[in-house]
């Protein structure tokens, strides 16, 4: 292992808690914006309860609170990675319903729903890292 290598590797724990607590509260952030209209209103309206938008913002909520936190990070993010797979796979890139869209994601709108999708597989994997509540229950991630 080079020095750049060694010295990075014993901040992996805490870099992954960052990465965990930004893609955390901008998941979150994406739920409010749907259910209540903050920070920013939603591109259009969502009536409460209406399916899948309110729902969708419901899951981002919760789960996004959940792993900003770093509780029940592993569920949480495997939850919200379900959740942007079907996201992808049903409005971005609908093989299943809708109409036929581009397979690249820089053409149908799909990049960060794809980047939310394997980031929070990542954390169901590799678990919370540092600076969470889970790691302060059980004493490790």
């Amino acid at each position: 292992m080079t020095t750049f290598e060694t010295r990075l590797s014993g901040f992996s724990s805490l870099l992954l808690g960052f990465f965990r607590i930004i893609a955390g509260v901008l998941f979150a952030l994406h739920g409010s914006q749907k259910l209540f209209g903050i920070p920013v209103a939603a591109p259009i309206p969502i009536e409460t309860f209406s399916w899948p938008l309110w729902w969708a913002g419901l899951v981002e909520l919760v789960t996004g609170v959940l792993i900003a936190l770093g509780l029940f990070t592993r569920i949480a993010a495997f939850v919200a990675s379900g959740q942007m797979a079907v996201a992808y796979f049903w409005k971005h890139w609908p093989p299943l319903e809708g109409p036929a869209n581009s397979f690249w994601p820089m053409q149908n709108g799909g990049e960060v729903v794809l980047l939310y999708c394997f980031g929070f597989l990542a954390l169901a994997g590799l678990g919370a890292g540092a600076l969470s509540i889970d790691r302060r229950r059980r004493g490790a991630d």
